[in-house]
């Protein structure tokens, strides 16, 4: 039986409540030994991130009374919590962090001197030894499971500029010097009593060795810094034989995405005593050094317009600057493929190449959705493995062929899976796949859920624009004949960024109730190639409204969607843009706004060091081009507004300030425009409480229902000031 009603008005069990406090965030998965690990933000203890593992090898089969012989899929494990409260894996490196902990196997570490607690005295003799980050002092602590764990890093002194902790810890990477001693070593942060040539607070990162044994616990020195210090650094890898070092850096203004460089040094008593830049500059964006073999590296780049897997020898220190320059040895495309091999390095650690051997490698690779393939090293084939997937986050490989897969497909959210990977006569194949831990466990029923429909539309001058389409969706039913319904426009944040095909209940909760979506790729996105990230240099709100609108436009001339009742929602820098489509264009008629960008030049004085140079190139240097910040902010186009909007703020936001809110609040009020303003205590640029994300999720819907003329079941009224 289907049941006819209004768009929008569709009853639907998908609730604010449990977009707010369901589900656990996973982060990527590692193999240590025969056991599955990986860490889990706790949702229940307030996000706390904790370190999780299997009880045993998940791969192993159950026994079957009817054919002993048959393939079983993988045990969903309950999980072992390793890591104790209040402890919290977690990094403020860059303040996005990134990777925060490693777990390495007994034998790496056998004989080696541990602070005292940190191994109990009934630690079995194959316990791996934890190193994790600490959140709330950025100290690097040590423990085996049942120890106690205990700090090897020392406490920086106190600088008043850094906010917090001065000295800070990431990308941990075990590495095996040439001598034969093991060590850990880590991107460190360090926030100086001091002033870079800009007059900004100084920071230096490199790459650091943190003694084992907590004698650097009470003392800097102790502290090895392998590599030179730049503004940043990433993904250190040491050669086999322990004799090389590569790793990226890049300086202000690029950002990782816009330029960085690939180094290598020659490695003797565990410091680099010699460096040169094998490729990369301010125009060629380098990531995830790996190694092939001793003096062959693996990197991916985006020199092609695309980031794809390159090659370089390195049996000698050449420099070399572009592919094209001479010398002896030059740097190898191993593919071209107007795919993205990688994506923007917001968090350190981040992979999307794992070698399977010297000849082979998974590659995480896609445009609007994420694959999984097996690169052949030597011929550039990529032989693609079946999965359902649309969005992969990160991949484990064991030695015996057990694949763990970090990622999300339109039917499951994210959660780890596991399977078999085999080959014969280069025919590979992923076998017995199965979800092993999934971030939750409350799926809605099928018939509740949107099918992603990745769309291409161009713009007047022909350029294409990328988005995803979700229609409205509740299986049971449907409109009154005729009747178009209303389509809300999300705008993700970054900018640099991308819209995921995936299962998002933030979504169905909107088209199961008869709400269409459509998820912006505007210009500036990843996903699509470098051209189509450097299309929003120095055109950031200008560029991701037009293609915005243009999208809208599509939706509407194609009787998709109802030109009377669109609607557009962003928060932080898609806010920025949300408040950008209401101020300067007619497209909306209703807005909604999550702690929003609306004054640049603030935002250009105050924000943290990673994107302290961001907007040098979204919209130009500051202060020379500080004309175009003020000509560009929605705060300075409030009187422009003719259409009703839902502002949403937190109270101690020192990114958006709620005066920025409150602004346009009094100009929709002296123009007569119906309006609400919902400050939330305690909140700062994003919302993390349970009860303020409940509210701002029903008052976003009543919201749209007044404007757009439906009564969504179940609701609070929200009440609109003019």
């Amino acid at each position: 039986m289907v049941t006819t009603l209004p768009f929008g008005s569709w009853p639907s069990t998908i609730s604010a409540e449990q977009l707010a406090v369901g589900g656990n965030r996973l982060g990527s998965p590692q193999w240590v030994g025969e056991q599955l690990w990986w860490s889990e933000a706790l949702a229940a203890e307030g996000g706390r991130q904790t370190i999780v593992r299997t009880e045993a090898d998940p791969l192993t089969a159950p026994p079957h009374d009817d054919d002993a012989a048959r393939p079983s899929p993988p045990k969903r494990p309950d999980p072992v919590t390793v890591l104790p409260a209040p402890f919290n894996a977690r990094s403020r490196v860059h303040e996005y962090g990134g990777s925060s902990w490693i777990a390495l196997p007994a034998d790496d570490v056998a004989g080696l001197a541990l602070p005292a607690g940190a191994r109990p005295a009934d630690a079995a003799s194959g316990a791996p030894l934890v190193l994790f980050v600490n959140f709330a002092d950025q100290r690097v602590y040590a423990f085996v499971e049942g120890g106690v764990p205990q700090p090897i890093s020392p406490v920086g002194p106190e600088v008043r500029s850094a906010g917090g902790p001065s000295l800070r810890w990431a990308q941990p990477t075990a590495v095996s010097l040439a001598e034969g001693s093991f060590e850990v070593w880590w991107v460190c942060e360090e926030h100086l009593d001091a002033e870079d040539a800009h007059g900004a607070p100084l920071i230096e990162r490199h790459i650091a060795a943190l003694p084992l044994d907590g004698t650097a616990a009470e003392d800097q020195l102790a502290v090895r810094k392998v590599t030179p210090s730049s503004r940043f650094v990433a993904h250190p890898q040491l050669s086999p034989d322990g004799t090389q070092l590569a790793w990226i850096s890049w300086e202000h203004p690029q950002m990782p995405w816009d330029g960085t460089e690939l180094h290598l040094g020659r490695v003797a008593g565990g410091i680099v005593v010699e460096e040169t830049v094998l490729d990369g500059g301010p125009e060629v964006s380098v990531l995830q050094p790996q190694w092939r073999r001793d003096g062959e590296l693996l990197y991916l780049s985006d020199r092609s317009g695309w980031w794809n897997p390159w090659t370089v020898q390195t049996t000698a220190l050449k420099k070399i600057q572009t592919a094209t320059s001479p010398g002896t040895e030059r740097p190898r495309q191993l593919l071209v493929d107007e795919q993205e091999y990688a994506g923007p390095l917001w968090q350190l650690g981040a992979r999307w190449l794992t070698l399977v051997d010297a000849d082979h490698a998974l590659s995480i690779h896609g445009t609007a959705t994420d694959s999984l393939g097996v690169l052949n090293l030597a011929t550039g084939d990529v032989t693609p493995l079946e999965l359902p997937h649309t969005t992969i986050s990160g991949v484990s490989l064991r030695h015996d062929g057990a694949l763990a897969v970090h990622g999300a497909s339109r039917t499951e959210f994210a959660g780890i899976s596991l399977g078999q990977l085999g080959s014969t006569d280069e025919q590979w194949q992923l076998d017995r796949l199965a979800v092993v831990r999934s971030s939750r466990d409350d799926a809605p029923e099928p018939g509740l859920l949107p099918e992603p429909e990745p769309i291409t539309v161009r713009d007047e001058a022909g350029q294409e624009i990328h988005a995803v389409l979700y229609r409205p969706r509740q299986a049971g039913f449907t409109a009154p004949a005729g009747e178009l319904p209303p389509f809300i426009a999300q705008v993700h944040g970054g900018p640099t960024g991308q819209a995921a095909v995936g299962l998002s209940l933030g979504i169905a909760y909107y088209t199961s109730r008869g709400i269409g979506v459509v998820d912006i790729n505007y210009g500036g996105s990843t996903g699509f190639g470098r051209a189509y990230r450097d299309r929003l240099k120095g055109q950031w709100g200008v560029v991701d409204v037009a293609d915005t609108v243009a999208v809208m436009e599509h939706l509407v001339a194609e009787g998709v969607a109802d030109p009377a009742r669109l609607g557009i929602e962003g928060g932080s820098a898609g806010g920025w843009t949300t408040l950008a489509c209401l101020t300067r264009t007619e497209t909306f008629a209703a807005g909604v706004s999550n702690y929003g960008v609306a004054d640049l030049v603030a935002l250009a004085e105050d924000t943290h060091d990673f994107e302290s140079r961001y907007l040098d190139g979204l919209v130009g240097p500051y202060p020379e081009a500080a004309e175009i910040y003020r000509e560009r902010a929605p705060l300075n186009h409030v009187d422009s507004l003719n259409c009703p909007v839902l502002l949403l703020q937190g109270d101690e936001d020192p990114i958006v300030p709620p005066n920025q809110a409150e602004m346009f609040r009094d100009a929709l009020a002296a123009k007569s425009i119906p309006h609400a303003f919902l400050l939330f205590a305690g909140e700062q640029h994003g919302f993390r409480k349970a009860e303020n994300i409940i509210t701002s999720f029903e008052a976003s819907l009543s919201f749209y229902g007044q404007i757009f003329g439906f009564e969504p079941e179940g609701i609070p009224h929200l009440e609109l000031s003019r």
